[in-house]
């Protein structure tokens, strides 16, 4: 199934923008867990909507009601079933959209394989609204990971050309991660905050919409995990990062940078640091053969302006088979950035626990 992710943790997300409820089933976490709730929902808080003035007005608590799984807070080894409440629609505001499809959004791709039977209202399963599911099953695969040392933190690197200072790529730290949550905007640099609110500010009084950039890292990780071919960390990450809506790019490391350099220039030298292999650089991003080196494992997700925008665009009626012009309604974010921000560092929490538990076979369950 297409909604469907992972081989050791199995995620399914399930429902759509307006229907009653939306919600993901997790098989394979391990039994005996406790999570802890109040930081639980601190996470799921932060790709809330309704919260800001760079987010859509739609309010929902998003409250997770968990169906099975849990015991008094502990995962019980059953599969783990929550659901969200849809309560705030206004689907009214999507009628046409079945025949007059959203410039650079799935509306007219989803007519074309569904004829008709997709639910448009507020994007359907096409909708950043499925997000709050992944970022459920993400965030108890966070608190499993942080248990074993391993953290996850992510911050926007770039909104429009505002670029926010990034991660030092060799040492990034869980102090790091930190000071990106003590911001209200999650970047290292306010300045930087400010500038890329300014931005995003602008193209709302404007009728418009921005897009950027998200910088994600991963640290504490042993080396060894992921595999070579198909089943390396790269191709695990990006597998389920894409299930993000809007996401259109993906580099590890130097990413594409790498292109332009010749081999001496890209290489990371190894070295000895006490008992531990370590490299002087990190333009491989902490993966190499598609397993992880034991450097932090860093990647930049490329997130595209929100499409449905005030301005009016040109579009076509399907049904007529003639050229029209599209005023979009509803409430949609003049920015997805800011909230894509825990979802990003869900989806990797995700691969990380679902590889980490291959590694755990391949070192006799240690």
């Amino acid at each position: 199934m297409s909604s469907s992710y992972g081989k050791n943790i199995r995620i399914t997300i399930f429902g759509q923008s307006h229907s009653e409820s939306i919600g993901v089933c997790v098989e394979g976490l391990p039994p005996g867990q406790r999570i802890d709730m109040e930081e639980f929902m601190r996470f799921l808080a932060r790709r809330a909507p309704g919260q800001n003035s760079y987010s859509t007005s739609r309010r929902e608590a998003d409250r997770p009601e968990f169906l099975s799984g849990l015991v008094d807070g502990v995962t019980c080894g059953a599969p783990l079933t929550a659901v969200i409440r849809n309560t705030d629609t206004r689907s009214s505001d999507y009628d046409e959209l079945i025949d007059i499809p959203r410039p650079s959004h799935a509306d007219y791709a989803a007519q074309m394989k569904y004829r008709g039977a997709q639910d448009v209202r507020g994007g359907g399963h096409f909708s950043g609204r499925l997000t709050a599911p992944l970022c459920i099953a993400g965030g108890i695969c966070i608190q499993l990971l942080e248990a074993q040392g391993i953290e996850i933190g992510a911050h926007i690197a770039s909104i429009g050309g505002v670029f926010d200072a990034p991660f030092d790529t060799v040492s990034v730290s869980a102090a790091d991660f930190k000071a990106v949550m003590q911001n209200s905007f999650p970047v290292l640099s306010p300045a930087s905050g400010e500038e890329m609110l300014e931005l995003i500010e602008k193209a709302k009084r404007e009728g418009d919409s921005v897009g950027g950039v998200i910088e994600c890292a991963v640290i504490g990780l042993p080396a060894g995990l992921g595999d070579p071919m198909f089943d390396g960390m790269e191709n695990r990450i990006s597998s389920i990062v894409f299930g993000i809506p809007a996401v259109k790019g993906i580099e590890y490391g130097n990413g594409f940078a790498c292109a332009a350099l010749r081999g001496s220039e890209n290489n990371d030298p190894f070295y000895i640091d006490g008992k531990t292999i370590k490299t002087k650089t990190n333009n491989h991003g902490g993966i190499l053969g598609g397993i992880t080196t034991g450097m932090p494992l860093i990647f930049r997700v490329a997130i595209k302006p929100t499409p449905s925008i005030a301005i009016e665009q040109d579009s076509v009626s399907i049904s007529k088979i003639e050229n029209r012009k599209l005023k979009i309604k509803g409430r949609h974010d003049p920015c997805i950035v800011p909230r894509a921000v825990p979802c990003v560092e869900a989806a990797a929490a995700i691969a990380v626990m679902d590889a980490l538990l291959d590694y755990k076979m391949y070192q006799g369950g240690n």
